[in-house]
């Protein structure tokens, strides 16, 4: 199992506001860090192709 560290969007926002994305077990994680309990979206390869077309 491949589990990359959590970076940082490099838009984030200097109040703490940002997103951040990983990769793990073979899916792109995305998460909002401004929340402690923060949901984690999964997806593919695919999946985040059409978010950074979009």
């Amino acid at each position: 199992m491949l589990t990359s560290e959590w970076k940082k969007s490099a838009r984030s926002g200097h109040n703490g506001a940002c997103v951040e994305v990983r990769v793990a077990d073979k899916s792109i994680q995305v998460k909002d860090s401004k929340l402690n309990e923060s949901p984690i979206l999964r997806g593919g390869a695919a999946d985040w192709q059409a978010i950074l077309s979009s």
